[in-house]
C-alpha cells in the first residue's frame, strides 16, 4: 500500500474544507458509484480526528489517515492524489501491485 498526496492536493484539501492548518483528512471508501478500484465504491474524504487509524501520513500540517477497518480498499494499491490542471479539481488515481512470493 502507498499514499501519495502532492502538494497540488495539499493545497486543494486546505481550499475546499476552509480548514486552517493543522487538521486531519479521513480517507474512506464511500458505497457510491461505479469507483475505479472497486465496483460501487468511491474514495470519499471528510473531516475528522482519528479514532483508529491503520495508516497516517503527514503533509506540510495535514494528517492523512485511514481508520483500521477501512485499509481493505488501499490493500495491493498505490493510491495517488493530485489535482487535474485543467477542471482544478481532485484526481485520484490508482495503480494495482501485484506481488510475486
Amino acid at each position: 500500500m502507498l499514499i501519495s498526496i502532492d502538494e497540488k492536493a495539499v493545497t486543494w484539501f486546505a481550499g475546499e474544507f476552509e480548514y486552517t492548518r493543522p487538521f486531519s483528512v479521513r480517507l474512506f471508501p464511500q458505497y457510491a458509484g461505479f469507483g475505479e478500484k472497486h465496483k460501487g465504491y468511491s474514495l470519499a474524504f471528510s473531516i475528522e480526528t482519528p479514532s483508529n487509524s491503520g495508516f497516517s501520513k503527514e503533509v506540510n500540517g495535514m494528517n492523512f489517515y485511514i481508520e483500521e477497518n477501512d485499509l481493505w480498499f488501499f490493500e495491493d494499491t498505490e493510491t495517488y492524489l493530485s489535482v487535474d490542471d485543467f477542471l482544478k479539481e481532485l484526481q485520484v488515481t490508482y495503480k494495482d501491485v501485484n506481488f510475486v512470493n
